[in-house]
C-alpha cells in the first residue's frame, strides 16, 4: 500500500503517514526499522505494509484506527 509521510520524530523513530484518502495512521520504531530507512521527510511517498488489528470499522479515520503499520520504506518507481 502507498502513503505519504506526514510526521516523523528521529529520536523515537516513529510518526504518521497519510493514506491516499487522507487518513492518518501512526507507525512505531519497529515498523520504521523494518524498512531499513535512516531518515524520513514529510511529503515523501512511502510503501507501507499493514496488518488489521480489528479495532477499526467503516471508512476514513475509523478504518485507519484498525490498521497497524508493520513496515515503512520509500516508494520506488
Amino acid at each position: 500500500m502507498q502513503a505519504t509521510a506526514y510526521t516523523y520524530d528521529p529520536e523515537s523513530r516513529s510518526g504518521q503517514v497519510l493514506l491516499d484518502d487522507g487518513t492518518p495512521v501512526p507507525f512505531d520504531a519497529a515498523a520504521f526499522d523494518a524498512g531499513g530507512l535512516r531518515l524520513l521527510r514529510p511529503g515523501q511517498r512511502v510503501r507501507i505494509e499493514t496488518e488489521d488489528t480489528g479495532t477499526g470499522a467503516g471508512t476514513g479515520a475509523e478504518a485507519g484506527a484498525g490498521l497497524r503499520i508493520t513496515l515503512v520504506t520509500l516508494q520506488t518507481f
